[in-house]
Parts: structure tokens; sequence; C-alpha cells
């Protein structure tokens, strides 16, 4: 059984989606500040069936939780990066939890390839990044090496409602 990525609870094993599921889920990518109400009627379900939809989502771990999608440049943030890491074998765990720390840092992958670990990072600027990359990544005892993809420019893909 698969265990919540922040509470080591774990989760029950995944039920099928069906069409209405899915419908809801990407109204809810699109909005996650969409009514019940609103999402009820959507669908084409009660209030009721769309509430108790939503619930067993989120208990079943596909909905992990809801946010607001931020633009970095106006936040304070107008640098971003890619930053690639290879770090020692089985220390995945370790280094995971090093730059869960890490201020700016908003999206954390063990990937297969050249690289063992990609990190997306958004700083203050260039100074900032550097600061993030020289001092608190390559101080992580289990990162071997680093390799930054500075960001020109990105955006986020938003889900068709």
């Amino acid at each position: 059984m698969a265990e919540g990525p922040q509470d080591g609870v774990p989760l029950p094993p995944p039920r099928p989606l069906d069409a209405i599921d899915q419908d809801i889920l990407k109204i809810l990518q699109a909005d996650g500040r969409a009514s019940i109400r609103s999402v009820a009627e959507r669908v084409h379900v009660s209030r009721a069936n769309a509430y108790a939809r939503i619930n067993r989502l989120v208990e079943d771990g596909v909905i992990r939780g809801f946010s607001a999608r931020v633009d970095h440049e106006r936040a304070g943030h107008g640098t971003s990066a890619y930053v690639t890491l290879k770090i020692v074998q089985n220390t995945w765990r370790t280094v995971r939890e090093h730059l869960r720390q890490l201020p700016g840092a908003s999206h954390i992958a063990l990937v297969g390839g050249d690289f063992d670990v990609l990190l997306l990072v958004h700083t203050p600027d260039n100074r900032a990044l550097r600061e993030l990359v020289l001092t608190r990544l390559q101080a992580i005892p289990e990162v071997l090496s680093t390799r930054t993809l500075l960001v020109f420019e990105e955006e986020d893909l938003e889900p068709e409602a």
C-alpha cells in the first residue's frame, strides 16, 4: 500500500475513476476554489454526490491538496532554475529531506538518466540562486554534483475545464 506524501499513513488501494471523477478532477485543477454546487452542476450530479466523490478522491490520495498557482516573478522570486543533482546511491530519502528544507524549492523528482534528481527552485535573484546552489546544495554530503539550468521564461499549463 502506498503512503501519504506528508504523514506516512498508508493509502487505500486506488479505485478506478469513472468519467465523472475525471471531469471533477479537470474542474478542480483549473479552479481549486470551485464550489461544490458549481462542480455538481458542471458534471450533472447532485451536490451530495459531488461532495462524496471529492471526499473519496481526497481520501484515496488522488487529490493531494488544493493550492494557488503563483506568478513567482510578481511574488518577488524573479529567478527560476532547474538544478540537476547526482547523488550517492541509495541516499534519495535523506537528500529529499534536505531539499524539502530549501527556500524556494517547488518541485523535487527522483529521475532516471544522466542525473538522479531534478529540482525546480525560485529565488529572488541570481545572487540568491548562486548562494542556494553553491552553499546549500553542495553542502549536502550525499550530493556528488549539480548542474544549474536557468529558466528564461515559464508558463504553467492549465488543464481544460
